[in-house]
């Protein structure tokens, strides 16, 4: 399974909008859109969980294109090396 960054999303997007151009080249096991743990609001990338051997054209495809007037930015998602420091909500 590899796990693909999404970002640059409209706050609008939802886990079936993503789903939708992934699924051109593969099947899509998870979607995943990361919220403000603060406020709750989408802070506008998320992550989506495909086959390895889908992932690479899935990841190329859809990278530099339109998505909801956005431009999209995709990658293969990279491990955190650490959560480091976090301070209360900020911009909520």
């Amino acid at each position: 399974m590899t796990k693909i960054y999404v970002g640059n999303l409209p706050f609008s997007a939802t886990d079936a909008s993503i789903r939708a151009p992934f699924g051109n080249h593969g099947a899509v096991e998870k979607v995943s859109l990361i919220d403000d743990r603060g406020c709750g609001r989408p802070r506008g990338f998320g992550f989506v969980e495909m086959a390895s051997a889908d992932a690479v054209l899935a990841t190329q495809a859809p990278n530099g294109t339109d998505f909801e007037g956005r431009t999209l930015t995709v990658n293969e998602a990279q491990e955190r090396s650490g959560e480091g420091f976090r301070s209360g909500p900020q911009g909520c």
